[in-house]
């Protein structure tokens, strides 16, 4: 029931966000934009050719400093994955934010790829990156909307429970 109306729910931010800069849109779902988190190693967060941003994987950074790790769904829900593949869309939005300084600049998400730290048995890895997707068309309308990839990894850096990288056009 909690899932029907929470999907009710986005498609309703969805329908309004056509009209709607996505700052906006952030501040209706009450989602504030961290700090961007730097590199856990040497390369950067984003890189932009052209008219194509490429976010570097980001991981589920939550308040308090640490990530949420383990394998789905050994160790972590499904849901719990969901909310860990949105906090890693609030950190693309960060970067993204950052990088533009008004993400009405973004004209659209293209491609997204989704690493789910899964069990050997797992095979429900798009279940756990749609709250990445979820959230990009809540902020962005049909802009939001993308290719995408999920897939199972075996491990992950730091044992995150899932990392995605997304590419990005941008206005000139």
């Amino acid at each position: 029931m909690y899932r029907l109306f929470y999907l009710l729910g986005i498609c309703l931010v969805s329908i309004t966000s056509i009209a709607q800069k996505p700052e906006e849109n952030l501040a209706k779902l009450g989602i504030q934009l961290p700090a961007v988190s730097a590199p856990i190693a040497n390369y950067v967060n984003v890189v932009r050719t052209g008219n194509l941003l490429f976010l570097a994987g980001k991981g589920p950074l939550q308040k308090d400093g640490t990530y949420i790790t383990g394998k789905i769904p050994a160790d972590v829900s499904i849901e719990k994955g969901y909310e860990a593949a949105k906090l890693v869309a609030i950190a693309h939005l960060a970067v993204l934010k950052k990088e533009l300084g008004d993400l009405s600049k973004v004209k659209r998400v293209v491609k997204v790829l989704g690493m789910v730290n899964s069990a050997s048995d797992f095979i429900d890895q798009p279940k756990v990156i749609n709250g990445y997707s979820d959230l990009m068309v809540a902020v962005f309308g049909e802009k939001g909307k993308h290719a995408r990839s999920a897939v199972g990894m075996y491990a992950l850096p730091m044992n995150i429970a899932v990392e995605v990288e997304v590419i990005v056009e941008v206005e000139n």
